[in-house]
């Protein structure tokens, strides 16, 4: 090796090493009210205020999102110890798979609202994850129409249903009424848990809550995110919910339209009646987490990443003045992290998990003083 050559590697990795800790190991920017409850949480999750040490070679947003990809496809099966099925009002079905069923009665359960084509079998990592590492018991809360649940009725909505999620409370209250309740919601699942805890203010059963890369307002998120992941969402929900339930669905006028979609906007915009309401408009006032969303009352550690290409930073900015207004919501943005990866250090584990663990398990000891 000549010499010249010899001497420029120790500087290109110096040069690659000041990059790294420049634009992708940074602390987390924290947006939130200053008062005794949320200075204390925050001093109680030091992750909030330490560096996201991003992996090395998965160092923006779509690395990252192939990282997690090639993690869910070696990631082991998960069994679950129990699964309840439950009949909706109308007809529909939902169900619950529950991890560390057996648990004492009075251990903590987390509540489990997942992605927008989630299923119990694609949201293994984050359910086996938080189970570890709270060492709670784990409910993950499945919709209806996804996974291998059938679509009992001719209704599905990608945002969920508060009225599902009321009964499927319900139900997890009356089978552990000692334990306390605290939820998590991944991508559109943030959605339901928002609109639902907005809906509901101080009539909850949920203590706490966290919120993983949510997108804020849908009547703009679903057109802000981009190529190509934005239709190969698209297709993948035609697919899920759309091409093996076309004789269900029928009889509803923007069938074809749907089917046809090719971007998350373009789906969402003819989604109103397979969810049931009659005009997209109606759609938005039931379903449109945003439009509720100061009127939530309990403690919420929000989490976005400012190279997320599905919910994009954008949603973020135009919201975050209002969330600093919350008096119990953080609201943490790292600048790595992209969609739902958070894929960290020399293992790519994952510093979200690590996160909302610390987060729970902090609020619970809050409120157990």
């Amino acid at each position: 090796m000549s010499t010249w050559l010899t001497a420029l590697l120790p500087l290109a990795a110096t040069g690659l090493g000041f990059h790294y800790l420049r634009t992708a190991a940074r602390k987390p920017q924290l947006i939130y009210q200053r008062n005794p409850d949320n200075d204390a949480l925050i001093q109680q999750v030091p992750r909030l205020t330490r560096r996201f040490w991003a992996t090395p070679w998965l160092f923006n947003g779509h690395l990252q999102l192939l990282g997690l990809g090639l993690k869910k496809v070696f990631s082991p099966a998960l069994r679950y110890d129990r699964v309840d099925t439950l009949l909706m009002a109308d007809g529909g079905t939902t169900a619950l798979h529950w991890l560390g069923a057996d648990l004492p009665p009075e251990v903590p359960t987390l509540v489990v609202l997942h992605t927008i084509t989630g299923s119990p079998h694609s949201m293994r990592g984050f359910v086996r994850d938080l189970q570890r590492l709270t060492g709670w018991r784990v409910v993950f809360c499945q919709r209806r129409g996804h996974g291998d649940l059938s679509l009992t009725s001719p209704r599905f909505n990608t945002m969920g249903d508060t009225a599902d999620l009321r009964e499927q409370l319900r139900q997890i209250s009356e089978r552990y009424p000692h334990s306390a309740l605290y939820a998590a919601g991944i991508s559109a699942g943030t959605g339901l848990l928002v609109r639902y805890l907005g809906e509901q203010g101080d009539d909850t059963p949920l203590q706490g809550a966290f919120a993983y890369c949510p997108g804020y307002d849908i009547r703009v998120a679903f057109a802000r995110s981009r190529a190509p992941y934005t239709r190969l969402m698209a297709r993948k929900l035609v697919r899920q919910f759309v091409t093996p339930n076309r004789q269900a669905l029928a009889h509803l006028p923007s069938l074809a339209a749907l089917e046809g979609a090719q971007s998350l906007d373009e789906f969402h915009r003819h989604l109103y009646e397979c969810a049931g309401y009659p005009s997209q408009q109606a759609f938005l006032d039931n379903c449109n987490p945003i439009t509720v969303m100061d009127r939530i009352t309990v403690p919420l550690l929000v989490l976005n990443a400012e190279d997320d290409p599905v919910c994009v930073l954008g949603n973020v900015r135009d919201h975050q003045q209002a969330m600093a207004r919350m008096p119990r919501t953080l609201l943490a943005v790292t600048t790595r992290g992209s969609h739902c990866a958070y894929l960290a250090g020399l293992t790519a584990r994952s510093w979200a998990h690590h996160l909302a663990a610390d987060f729970l398990r902090a609020l619970h000891g809050q409120a157990s003083r």
